[in-house]
């Protein structure tokens, strides 16, 4: 920051600035604001901050959130980390998070898959970390494979980066043998829907289990070098250390792995970085719980088929749930992949249906031969559930109207 050009300084000011007056406003963190004031006054701000620090990148379809806070936990170690960990993962918001925290000599950014040729370029990162690749609001988004497409071509201009890659998604490791250098996490794959077919020939894949392989032009699932092995992280050299988090399912022991493999990366040793990992209980509002009359609400965060198909996993026994569908510009109008959802998980509960798009998905619930019971708004889906324990599943504005209802939740 010290070497900054006058006019970039002036940027940063600004865009302090304009964050601030957003969040004492009550519009927002301030994140996108700040960061699009700072971009117009000087274009290359974003590429001026990361430089002389080490990045790491960290982008895919779904637990980017989570996996860039388990990261950025996991670096607190080696001291102060830049990280847009709240989700802000476009430019603007990448500017903000390297502009709030000119101190840090290592940042952890969340990347909008989009994106991440762009911050390949500007942020000139020391990892990148690949998740997954599924559908994902297929009405404006790109379709995956074009998506593994654009990821191998963009990896490929950048040569010298270490890329940790999910062996399990053929999608990810298709994309991510553009680099020489990649260390392969099992990150598990409980949506398969999206990569039956090769990414190198389009020939069926073979499956079993976890692994998987192309007959036709030899491409197979990589020996990951991470994994995880009931509630243990197992590192490449086979030291176990057990993961002790506050957020639950499979999913989240997944990304745990891949945030202590990049924290190697960075030289934190295991046995440092697990004790971080347990610190971080909830990411912006997901899995925190709200009360109200007696019952305690649980918010799980889904937003597409692979989303959705991991909340059930966390869900606890026999407790009722609420799901909650909204269809507005930053979900994605098109809800007709709800059909490719399938809801027998939730059979036996008390459903309860609300949201914008609430008969959508009571249609939906009815092929699947669940009974529900649609109600007008999640306060309403509240009163009409026994008071104790409420599981809450929400796409992303639906998730938020509830945040709001209950004063933003952490």
């Amino acid at each position: 920051m010290t070497n900054l050009s006058p006019r970039a300084r002036l940027a940063t000011a600004l865009l302090r600035t304009a964050a601030t007056l957003s969040r004492v406003s009550g519009r927002g963190d301030g994140s996108v604001i700040g960061g699009r004031v700072g971009l117009k006054v000087e274009p290359r701000l974003l590429a001026l901050l990361a430089e002389n620090r080490q990045v790491a990148l960290i982008s895919g379809t779904n637990g980017k959130t989570t996996t860039t806070r388990f990261t950025a936990a996991a670096l607190g170690a080696l001291g102060p980390v830049a990280t847009n960990s709240f989700g802000a993962n476009m430019p603007t918001g990448h500017t903000t998070a390297l502009a709030k925290a000119p101190e840090a000599s290592n940042a952890v950014l969340e990347v909008d898959e989009h994106y991440l040729a762009q911050l390949l370029l500007e942020s000139k990162p020391r990892v990148v970390a690949l998740l997954n690749l599924s559908r994902d609001q297929l009405d404006r988004a790109m379709e995956v494979g074009m998506l593994a497409e654009k990821w191998r071509t963009a990896l490929t201009a950048h040569p010298d980066v270490h890329v940790i890659a999910n062996a399990d998604d053929p999608m990810v490791t298709w994309a991510a043998q553009a680099v020489p250098r990649v260390t392969w996490v099992a990150g598990g794959q409980r949506w398969q829907e999206d990569s039956w077919a090769c990414p190198e020939c389009g020939k069926r894949l073979d499956r079993y289990g976890e692994y998987w392989r192309c007959t036709n032009c030899g491409l197979t699932r990589p020996s990951p070098q991470w994994s995880v092995d009931g509630d243990q992280v197992v590192d490449p050299t086979g030291q176990r250390a057990t993961l002790s988090l506050q957020l639950p399912g499979q999913v989240n022991r997944n990304n745990a792995a891949t945030a202590l493999a990049i924290a190697a990366e960075f030289g934190v040793p295991l046995t440092e970085a697990v004790p971080q990992l347990s610190k971080v209980r909830s990411i912006a509002g997901r899995y925190a719980v709200v009360r109200r009359d007696g019952r305690r609400a649980r918010l799980l965060l889904a937003k597409n088929p692979a989303g959705w198909l991991e909340a059930f996993d966390m869900l606890d026994p026999g407790v009722p749930v609420t799901l909650c569908l909204n269809a507005r510009e930053v979900d994605g109008y098109d809800t007709s992949w709800i059909y490719d959802v399938d809801y027998s998980p939730v059979l036996g509960r008390q459903v309860l249906v609300t949201g914008d798009r609430r008969f959508d998905l009571a249609v939906r619930l009815q092929v699947n031969g669940i009974d529900f019971t649609v109600v007008d708004n999640f306060a309403a889906a509240l009163r009409a559930a026994p008071e104790g324990n409420v599981e809450v599943i929400a796409n992303y504005t639906a998730f938020q109207d509830i945040r709001s209802e209950f004063d933003r939740v952490n």
